[in-house]
C-alpha cells in the first residue's frame, strides 16, 4: 500500500514540531551556559560589561547551534516516533499496510532538506557570526593583537613590536618547510595603536627569528629623506606557528567561501588539510541528519513495554555520544594525515547510516 500524502503531511507535521522543540530547548542551553563562562571569564576584565557578554554569547550562538543540529534531528526523531507509538497511531498506520520504510521516507526527506538548509544558509550566518565573536573574544578576553588575512590580494598582517604596530601587506607568500617569504612587500609602521610614523616597502621579506629580513628596502618617514637599504630588519614577535594560527579557523567561513580560500592557501604553499576537512563534512551534513533519522527509528518504532521509556531514552544518549565520539576521533584522524580526508569526513554519516539500515533491517518485517 503506498502511503497517501495526508499521512506524510501528519507525520512530517510531528517531526518538524519536535525537532525545532528540540532545537530551541538546546539553544536555550547552550545560551545560558556560554553567558555563565564568559561572565567567569571576564570577572578580571574591568573592561568587559555584562553587554559585552551578552554580544559574545549571541554572536557564538549560531556556530554552537550548528553543532546540536544532528542532536536535535536525533532527538526531534525519538520524540515524534515515540508519541506516535504511544498513541497507537503507529499500529495503526502499520495494520492498515504501510511499510516502517514508507512511514519513515517523509521525515528522511524532511531531515535531508534540514541538512541542506544548514549548510545553505545557516553556516554563513554562524561563520559571520563566530569570526566576529573571535575578534570580541581576542580583543575583550585574551589581549592578542595579531590579525591575519590571506585573500586573493594577497597577505594583510597586523603586528606588535617593542616600537609599536604594523600593518604588512604583501603580494605574495610562500611557505616551504618552515621557512616563510613575501614579495613585494608594504610596512606602514605606527607609534602606539593610530600615529603613523613611516612606511617600509621591499622587494622580499624573509622570517627569521624574532625580525622579518628584507632585502632592497625603501625607507619612507615625515619629514626625513627617504634612505635605501640593501638589508633591513623589522622586528617581529610573530612565528611560523603563530601564522597559521592566525589563518581564519574554516568554522568562521562559510560552505561558499571555503574552496576558493583552499585554493589560496594551497597556492601559497600553506596547509589547508583543516579547511578541506570541515567543507567535506559540510557536504555531508544532508547525509548525517538522514542516519540521525535511523538510529531514532530503531529505539522508537516499536511498542515498548511498560517502564521502557528509561531505555529508549538512555540508547538514544549513548548512541548520540558514541556518534559524536566518534566523529571527533576520525576528524582528528583526518586532520593529522593518518587517513584521507574524504573518509574522514564522511565516515561518520557513512556508519551511522549503515548502522541504522542493520537494526531496522533486524527489527523490522517491512
Amino acid at each position: 500500500m503506498r502511503i497517501s500524502p495526508t499521512l506524510s503531511i501528519y507525520i512530517g507535521r510531528n517531526f518538524l514540531i519536535s525537532f525545532f522543540a528540540m532545537f530551541v530547548l538546546f539553544l536555550l542551553l547552550i545560551l545560558l551556559f556560554d553567558t555563565v563562562e564568559l561572565l567567569r571569564r571576564s570577572a578580571s576584565k574591568p573592561d568587559v560589561d555584562f553587554s559585552d557578554v551578552i554580544e559574545m554569547s549571541l554572536l557564538k550562538l549560531p556556530h554552537m547551534g550548528q553543532e546540536t543540529f544532528p542532536f536535535a534531528v536525533l532527538f526531534g526523531s525519538m520524540a515524534a516516533f515515540w508519541r506516535l507509538t504511544r498513541s497507537h497511531e503507529l499500529v495503526i498506520t502499520r495494520a492498515a499496510g504501510v511499510s516502517a520504510w514508507q512511514f519513515l521516507t517523509p521525515i528522511i526527506f524532511l531531515a535531508f532538506s534540514l541538512g541542506i538548509l544548514q549548510v545553505a544558509v545557516m553556516n554563513p550566518l554562524a561563520s559571520t557570526t563566530l569570526a566576529r565573536f573571535e575578534r570580541l573574544e581576542a580583543l575583550h578576553l585574551k589581549g592578542q593583537e595579531n590579525l591575519l588575512a590571506l585573500t586573493n590580494s594577497g597577505l594583510w598582517l597586523r603586528q606588535s613590536n617593542t616600537d609599536g604596530q604594523a600593518v604588512v601587506h604583501a603580494e605574495g607568500v610562500l611557505q616551504q618547510g618552515t621557512n616563510v617569504e613575501l614579495r613585494d612587500v608594504v610596512v606602514f609602521m605606527y607609534a602606539g595603536t593610530d600615529k603613523f610614523r613611516g612606511r617600509v616597502d621591499a622587494a622580499h621579506a624573509q622570517l627569521e627569528d624574532g625580525f622579518w629580513r628584507m632585502s632592497n628596502a625603501w625607507i619612507f618617514e615625515p619629514e626625513k629623506p627617504n634612505e635605501f637599504h640593501e638589508e633591513y630588519w623589522l622586528a617581529t614577535d610573530l612565528t611560523l606557528d603563530k601564522i597559521q594560527d592566525s589563518f581564519a579557523p574554516p568554522e568562521t567561513m562559510s560552505f561558499w567561501a571555503l574552496p576558493a580560500f583552499i585554493s589560496t592557501l594551497e597556492n601559497a604553499g600553506f596547509s589547508a588539510i583543516r579547511h578541506r576537512l570541515y567543507w567535506h563534512t559540510l557536504l555531508a551534513t544532508p547525509f548525517l541528519m538522514c542516519a540521525m533519522v535511523l538510529i531514532a527509528a530503531t529505539f522508537t518504532l516499536r511498542p515498548s513495554r511498560r517502564g521502557a521509556t528509561s531505555f529508549v531514552i538512555a540508547g538514544g544518549v549513548l548512541t548520540g555520544f558514541v556518534l559524536y565520539f566518534f566523529s571527533d576521533v576520525v576528524f582528528a584522524l583526518g586532520l593529522s594525515d593518518s587517513i584521507p580526508v574524504t573518509l574522514a569526513a564522511w565516515s561518520p554519516s557513512g556508519v551511522a547510516t549503515l548502522l541504522g539500515l542493520t537494526m531496522l533491517l533486524h527489527l523490522e518485517d517491512g
